[in-house]
């Protein structure tokens, strides 16, 4: 019945150049079993096989979900996701986007009326502290269920027990490993009219100003791959830059390879990059066809499958990404792969640069990008990363802003299968890749005012496709890192909650918000101790790393994402929905707090809400290449007491990290973290210190003298930050030197993170060091007149006479 079904599957996906999905619902050894049905009946070839489990029993390699990303760069025939042991969300937007044209995709699920109520490994990463795994719901799987019995090219199997169907009469399917297989069929997953989507036989033009081989042009499959390939040749020019978009199965990478290809058949250095090579597989598989016809000598590895268990489930594949793989051209082109850490400083200079996946790579490696002659950056549109991009949402204004010449082309049309490929669109509404906010148009106008707050309650999310699509979208489109994972996690785990400010029945604005600490003294014991505690970041990092055995008593809630309508920003929308936030939980917890990628922006945006930093991280976060702050707000005694300690320990910190792990920090992003910590500094400078310093600002003096009371002055001056704030963000009853922009980097730069003159005469574009030496005493004889002893004052005015 089973083999009968697949085949039938098969055929007409083949017909139809679309995927078909087959569900074998119940018992997972009769899962497996019936899974070497479906392959041995399609007559599936073991290496276009892919199995992505946690458990043992099949007669194929496999990799666990977290090595599911080892498929998504590939091709398959069949792909067999096991959602018994731990379903999840990302691994399954990571398998559909590997099954090509004709192929299957097969789950193997619990019964179907049973998986929304079953609690599996991955509801227990939900299952954070104080809440146990059975406060996880099953929201999440109740839809995925949904979809599955109404959506088109969805068959499924349900396996009873052995020997009797489900409708209680005997029924034989195949047997594997001596095992009987019987089944029910629930739906047959046929779709009508099939050879619907048959592809044109067309072959697309060569464009009448294209530059590259004809050859390079036949191999395209689309019309948007000409016009991909065509806007690439302009990387032979440099100040050229290209940005192909598409959703996956467009054929971009494969537009790349070619061009890469053509480049270095003329002679070109073309420098591929990708999170790793797996992602880039694509690009030098279509660059070594066409170059082949010119004698290029693969010099690199053969990228290799190879099986994970669960033991490594974990493990990537960052061994084959940091191999050599390299296409020769005869003469001095070539093709050749760097991972981004090493490719971002542009190794041997090469011609032209390829990012491929560029969405999945922090912000920080794309920007040294733009240091090369020529760059194209390929990127997935809707993809498992989901990610509200840090492409889309950070890195396309550095590019605009910057001085190429750029060419945008967006690919649409599907390579591997048809245009209306129901598994598609169906893993697009499952796992809403597809959310979006709503349109500009119906928002259009929306002032503060006009806006009223809700609770997102999960229920209704899950009720109402429009609102979950408008509140998901958001927080994709305005992020840079949204997963399917996180749509489970917004539907299901039982510490996070969401609010969105609403015009009409439009979403205008979303928060998304985790209930943390109020934790029992032997988990925080654990915590002290070096134990990781899911679900409470600020808790955990306080007590963890910073060393508060008691920072995960009081009860917290972080934002964790907060969003507005692109078309309404700087209206004002997000900080009345903090506010709204601030009212609704303010006599439910001590503290609120929030952790973000720094940027100056961001810090005075929290600043302006009332939050106040107490932790600047040492390294640079790897999904936004930005070091990350945290900040609380205090509601109750607890929180006031839990910001004054580790304000005062962040200062502390930082008068010696400034000069130390945060040399290299942003200058303007330290204003920011300083200018938010509540603590003050000590001015009590000794007589020396203080003679050393008014004469570098009013006399002949010299930095070097004492620069340790310059740094303690420096500390004191951006940092104490405790009364409220006017409209810029800035403390107005604190008395502090008035000192401009420039003044502040300058005392960053030099006196805090203690940089070479040069170089910090150059970056603040002063004429000469000795320009340079001058404007910092200048800059400090504001903070003598504010700080200064008597004594120091009177010195001061000595020299003033003089």
């Amino acid at each position: 019945m089973i083999r009968a079904l697949a085949a039938d599957l098969k055929r007409e996906a083949e017909r139809t150049n679309e995927r078909r999905l087959l569900v074998l619902a119940g018992d997972r050894d009769r899962g497996v079993n019936a899974a070497h049905d479906v392959i041995e009946a399609v007559d599936a070839a073991d290496e276009s096989v892919s199995i992505v489990s946690t458990g043992e029993g099949f007669r194929f390699d496999r990799v666990g979900p977290r090595g599911s990303g080892d498929v998504l760069g590939s091709t398959r025939e069949v792909v067999v996701l096991d959602c018994h042991d731990r379903f999840v969300p990302n691994a399954l937007g990571r398998t559909v986007g590997a099954v090509d044209g004709g192929g299957l995709l097969v789950l193997l699920t619990p019964s179907l009326d049973e998986w929304p109520d079953r609690r599996d490994r991955f509801d227990e990463s939900l299952a954070v502290p104080p809440f146990t795994l059975g406060d996880v719901t099953g929201r999440f799987r109740r839809r995925l269920v949904d979809t599955l019995r109404t959506h088109p090219g969805v068959a499924i199997a349900s396996l009873a027990a052995e020997g009797v169907s489900e409708h209680g009469a005997s029924g034989t399917g195949s047997e594997t490993n001596g095992e009987p297989s019987t089944a029910t069929i629930e739906r047959d997953g046929h779709v009508e009219p099939i050879s619907r989507n048959a592809r044109p036989t067309t072959t697309p033009s060569r464009p009448a100003t294209a530059t590259f081989p004809p050859a390079v042009y036949s191999a395209c499959l689309t019309a948007d791959q000409v016009r991909a390939v065509h806007a690439l040749e302009s990387l032979a020019t440099p100040g050229s830059a290209v940005v192909l978009e598409s959703d996956r199965g467009r054929g971009k990478s494969s537009a790349a390879g070619l061009a890469a290809a053509a480049l270095a058949a003329d002679g070109a250095d073309v420098l591929v990059t990708a999170p790793t090579y797996r992602n880039a597989a694509e690009v030098f598989a279509r660059a070594r066809e066409c170059l082949g016809t010119v004698d290029a000598v693969d010099a690199g590895d053969e990228d290799h499958d190879h099986a994970a268990s669960d033991d490594a489930d974990a493990a990537s594949d960052d061994a084959a990404s940091d191999d050599s793989h390299l296409l020769h051209v005869p003469g001095s082109g070539r093709v050749r792969f760097a991972p981004p850490a090493v490719a971002t400083d542009l190794p041997d200079d090469p011609d032209a640069v390829i990012v491929d996946e560029a969405a999945a790579l922090p912000v920080r490696l794309l920007d040294g990008f733009l240091a090369a002659p020529a760059v194209a950056f390929c990127t997935t549109v809707h993809g498992y990363e989901g990610a509200g991009r840090g492409f889309s949402v950070r890195f396309r204004d550095h590019l605009l802003n910057g001085e190429f010449s750029v060419r945008d082309v967006r690919l649409d049309e599907p390579i591997r299968y048809a245009p209306d490929d129901p598994v598609e669109s169906w893993a697009a509404r499952t796992l809403a890749l597809d959310a979006r906010p709503a349109v500009p148009e119906a928002v259009a106008g929306t002032t503060v005012d006009d806006v009223r707050y809700r609770t997102l309650d999960p229920d209704e999310l899950l009720a109402d496709e429009t609102l979950l699509g408008e509140a998901f979208g958001l927080l994709v489109a305005a992020h840079y890192r949204t997963e399917p994972n996180d749509l489970a996690r917004l539907l299901d785990a039982p510490n996070l909650s969401a609010r969105a400010l609403v015009t009409g029945d439009r979403v205008v604005a979303v928060a998304l918000l985790a209930r943390e600490g109020g934790l029992p003294a032997e988990t925080r014991s654990a915590m002290y101790e070096g134990q990781r505690v899911r679900g409470n970041m600020v808790p955990d990092l306080l007590t963890s790393q910073l060393r508060d055995e008691h920072a995960a008593e009081p009860r917290g809630i972080r934002t964790v994402r907060i969003a507005t309508h692109h078309a309404l920003r700087g209206r004002g929308l997000g900080s009345r929905l903090l506010a709204e936030v601030h009212d609704e939980f303010a006599d439910v917890v001590e503290y609120f707090s929030v952790g973000f990628g720094a940027t100056p922006r961001l810090l005075r945006f929290w600043r302006r809400a009332g939050y106040r930093t107490v932790h600047l991280s040492t390294t640079r976060n790897d999904a936004s290449g930005e070091h990350s702050a945290v900040m609380l707000r205090p509601e109750e005694p607890a929180g006031v007491d839990l910001l004054d300690r580790h304000a005062a320990a962040f200062r502390d910190r930082e008068r010696d990290a400034l000069s130390d792990a945060h040399r290299d920090v942003d200058a303007d992003v330290v204003r920011g973290a300083l200018a938010a910590c509540p603590a003050s500094v000590s001015t009590d400078l000794t007589a020396a210190a203080w003679r050393s310093v008014v004469a570098a600002s009013f006399g002949p003096g010299t930095y070097e003298v004492a620069p340790g009371g310059f740094r303690d002055l420096a500390l004191a001056t951006m940092v104490g930050d405790t009364g409220p704030n006017d409209e810029e963000g800035v403390s107005v009853d604190r008395a502090t030197p008035d000192l401009a922009p420039q003044a502040e980097r300058l005392l960053v730069r030099k006196v805090l993170q203690g940089r070479p003159w040069e170089s910090v005469a150059e970056e603040l574009g002063y004429v000469s060091t000795t320009a340079c030496k001058r404007a910092l005493g200048d800059a400090f004889r504001p903070i003598v007149d504010c700080y200064g002893t008597d004594a120091a004052l009177a010195e001061r005015d000595r020299f003033a006479e003089q």
